[in-house]
């Protein structure tokens, strides 16, 4: 099949290498000069685990093309997929729609024969019927459906959920639709579940799903702050809880809060829809003032570990808001180091893959460092605030060699805690109480 993907960031990117690993015929839309440039130079504009092989395959093999002129694209496809940003209004938190509606204007003239229009960003409901509304009007003969395609790519692990995915969800009445899109993901109709849906029901489908995983890691950041005080072991409730098959053990990590691009800004965009509505999300609502406040309260025990030391220096192994990307938006660990540095302490950063974002976002406030040991040399307090694999195997020992002194806040429970003890560090992990 001929697609055209419009947006090339972490939903349209991996999904256009990901469609044309398929076999399908592929291009991919952008209005960034600079970013259909590194593509089309075979360079990659974002850090997906498992992309840049696919990448390379498909290029070469001619399914994967880029481009910055929408008629191209548009005439020859079958599937049009809309995966252009929904970036949340600063002051309302409501989903900025303007880049939907104005791909949906731009495309509709080069509409010819029918094709099906796939909303793949993440939505308000009605959303659908509003790109409809606008390509009729911009070319009342197109013929063409409009369909809710919502995406399920968590960043990190954006490939390996394309290939893997545990649901694919399609909102449609439109039996035409359905019979491209049944073709489309034919290679998984064997082992995942299609589900058919109406468009409405497809646009909530997404923001319930991000609302509650969100309302999870609240849950058990509230869970961790009780075992603090209550002398219980956080890591062993959640794993009493997660072998509740009616809970399960995924979301069940404590930490900084949910951060990236999608959780806060989905479950923002979910709680002020249903105030428009008129129906209360005391739930969803709760949770997103407790996860602003949970930010401020692990930079605070950060800062009070190192309120006595003279000119403390911070080793901050992790920027990006989770292992597996280098996406910094919404990043606990950038919104953290942002409340130390008002406290004028110095810091030295290593991340593996998100420097240079960290760098666009902080400035030169901060050090950046080429290695974790780097990072630590003469360092007070090392801080992990993102949970990178690689930090498991560092030489603790080599550490307490190279840090000047011996406290570690551990956020995402990622260190050898026994071995850290036993080496003369003092550490703290959320939902463990310090003796």
């Amino acid at each position: 099949m001929k697609i055209c993907v419009i947006g090339t960031g972490y939903v349209g990117l991996p999904t256009g290498v990901g469609l044309a690993e398929l076999g399908n015929e592929v291009t991919c839309v952008d209005k960034i000069e600079s970013k259909i440039a590194d593509l089309n130079n075979g360079k990659l504009t974002i850090f997906e685990d498992g992309l840049e092989e696919l990448f390379i395959r498909n290029r070469q093999n001619g399914r994967l093309k880029f481009t910055l002129f929408m008629n191209e694209a548009v005439r020859e496809a079958d599937i049009v997929m809309l995966a252009v940003g929904t970036p949340p209004n600063p002051e309302t938190k409501e989903a900025d729609m303007k880049y939907i509606y104005a791909a949906a204007k731009e495309l509709a003239p080069y509409l010819q024969g029918y094709t099906v229009i796939c909303v793949k960003s993440t939505v308000p409901v009605g959303t659908g019927d509003q790109v409809e509304k606008i390509i009729h009007q911009e070319n009342p003969t197109a013929d063409f459906d409009v369909i809710s395609l919502p995406e399920f790519l968590r960043e990190g692990f954006a490939i390996h959920d394309f290939f893997n995915p545990d649901r694919i969800v399609v909102g449609t009445n439109s039996a035409r639709a359905k019979k491209i899109i049944e073709k489309l993901y034919e290679p998984f109709a064997s082992k995942t579940k299609i589900l058919f849906v109406n468009r409405r029901s497809s646009e909530t489908i997404k923001y319930a799903s991000n609302a509650f995983l969100s309302m999870k890691i609240h849950y058990i950041n509230e869970m961790a702050d009780f075992c603090e005080k209550s002398g219980a072991d956080i890591y062993e409730v959640a794993q009493g809880l997660g072998a509740d098959n009616r809970i399960g053990p995924r979301f069940l990590n404590p930490g900084p809060g949910y951060g990236g691009f999608c959780f806060p800004k989905d479950t923002n965009a979910m709680a002020y829809m249903a105030r428009q509505f008129g129906a209360e999300l005391s739930l969803v609502e709760a949770t997103i003032r407790g996860n602003e406040k949970r930010r401020q309260r692990m930079a605070d025990k950060i800062y009070a570990l190192a309120q006595d030391i003279p000119c403390p220096k911070i080793a901050v192994l992790g920027a990006a808001f989770k292992g597996g990307t280098d996406d910094c938006r919404e990043s606990p660990a950038i919104e953290i180091m942002a409340h130390l540095l008002k406290h004028n302490l110095q810091i030295a950063l290593f991340d593996p893959e998100a420097m240079d974002n960290a760098r666009k976002i902080l400035g030169e406030r901060v050090t950046y460092c080429a290695n974790a040991y780097e990072a630590v040399k003469d360092a007070d307090i090392l801080a992990v605030l993102t949970e990178w694999n690689e930090f498991q195997n560092l030489d603790l020992a080599h550490i307490r060699t190279l840090m000047r002194g011996h406290q570690i806040a551990d956020l995402r429970h990622i260190l050898n805690r026994a071995q850290a003890l036993a080496l003369g560090f003092e550490i703290y992990s959320p939902g463990i109480k310090q003796h």
